[in-house]
């Protein structure tokens, strides 16, 4: 019997991760987009590096580019030392220095700069998966429809309304999930046989070693800047290959909720950044990071547990609705529908609200911050006031989106 184990033994993974992610800027300024916080104490490429390990897939190529260093560190030190698999993690990248120098020019063309490592892997499945969304996924599953299917790729599929359908690349499929047609953001969406739904690519591929090469070699003929939502798929589709799309809201994990099937998020801006951080804090998210049948896993560092400090009638420390990091202080202020990194504190007669504190920030006495992200390693002067008036907080160099969220960056030094 084919098992999630099996799969894992014979399946190496290519992970994409070397995104600017400059719709989520002023946060990606000095980091890659899988590199920003998320939930307090993971980075966005945790999500994807868990559900791989918890796949049973060991052997993963994480291919880095852009700001890489805080990336490949946090590679090397979590999933290198903490899972003590060390080589079977492996960060590679060019390490590029500058806003316009260019390594990888397409999603494609970056397997193709390491197709070695493909080469000699004697695995039988790769897995080519995005670095930067939130959500858990069995990848077995995957593996194995791939295999009942013989496919050529397989295409992991977010079932989406009509309506959405146009924000993304959209297949047209027949009654058996194999895919006859691709087209990137359509103004007609072709909808899946006998539903009102469409199916749009996650960007996350599974496909034969010797098919993988063989394609990326047909398509380095023709394309220096291969991409595989661009070149690869369309030119397996005319060449008559095994296209399928397989759909995501099959995919069930260990203790999972019937609430939670299909929980995916892009989070490429700031609202959507805010909004998924935000969701973890209602009394029942759909994303639950309370399932231990299915942990998302990252290095949990040897920190103190949170504390609350003062019980006064004018001052109390308190934590309401709300996710706190180990090593953080709530001292004598108020936390309500936040999430602190580690090791922040929140210091007396302060109310923060609303809000995303990256690791190690501290907010000075007699603060408010309300719908407020403030980056890693800042200190909040006492009495500041943010994120009540836009206008003062554009004068003192906060981005400020247009449904209100402000962000305090980190200094340019």
């Amino acid at each position: 019997m084919f098992t999630t184990e099996s799969a894992g033994k014979n399946t190496i993974a290519m992970v994409l991760a070397g995104g600017k992610g400059e719709r989520l800027s002023p946060l990606t300024l000095k980091r890659a987009k899988p590199s920003v916080a998320f939930g307090g104490k993971y980075k966005i490429i945790d999500f994807v590096l868990s559900n791989l390990f918890n796949s049973g897939i060991k052997k993963v190529y994480i291919l880095t580019q852009y700001r890489a260093y805080s990336l490949n560190k946090h590679i090397r030190e979590s999933w290198g030392k903490w899972t003590g698999l060390g080589d079977f993690f492996v960060a590679i990248s060019p390490e590029t220095r500058s806003e316009s120098e260019e390594w990888f020019k397409g999603t494609a063309d970056a397997i193709l700069q390491y197709l070695r490592f493909v080469e000699t892997s004697n695995a039988d499945y790769v897995a080519v998966f995005g670095g930067d969304h939130i959500y858990k996924m069995d990848i077995g599953q995957m593996i194995n429809f791939h295999r009942v299917n013989h496919a050529d790729i397989t295409i992991a599929a977010l079932e989406v309304p009509y309506e959405e359908a146009k924000r993304y690349g959209v297949f047209s499929v027949d009654e058996n999930s194999q895919v006859i047609g691709f087209t990137e953001k359509p103004e007609n969406p072709e909808k899946i046989p006998g539903r009102e739904t469409c199916f749009a690519s996650m960007g996350n591929y599974i496909f034969p070693t010797r098919k993988l090469i063989e394609v990326l070699l047909e398509g380095k003929k023709r394309h220096s800047d291969l991409d595989f939502g661009k070149h690869v798929i369309p030119m397996m589709l005319e060449n008559g290959d095994r296209l399928f799309a397989y759909n995501f809201n099959d995919n069930v994990i260990p203790g999972m909720k019937t609430a939670e099937r299909g929980y995916w998020r892009d989070v490429g801006t700031l609202d959507s950044y805010y909004e998924a951080n935000m969701d973890l804090v209602k009394v029942s998210p759909q994303l639950n990071l309370y399932n231990y049948k299915w942990p998302i896993l990252t290095n949990q560092g040897n920190l103190p547990p949170a504390k609350t400090v003062f019980d006064d009638d004018d001052r109390r420390g308190q934590n309401i609705d709300s996710y706190v990091c180990a090593g953080c202080i709530t001292s004598g202020s108020t936390v309500r529908r936040s999430i602190l990194g580690p090791l922040c504190k929140v210091n007396s007669y302060s109310l923060v609200e609303d809000s995303i504190l990256f690791e190690n920030v501290t907010v000075g006495r007699h603060s408010k911050l309300r719908k407020v992200i403030v980056d890693k390693n800042i200190n909040i002067p006492d009495g500041s006031i943010i994120g009540y008036d836009p206008a003062a907080d554009r004068a003192k160099g906060y981005t400020v989106t247009e449904s209100g969220i402000v962000v305090v960056p980190r200094p340019e030094k």
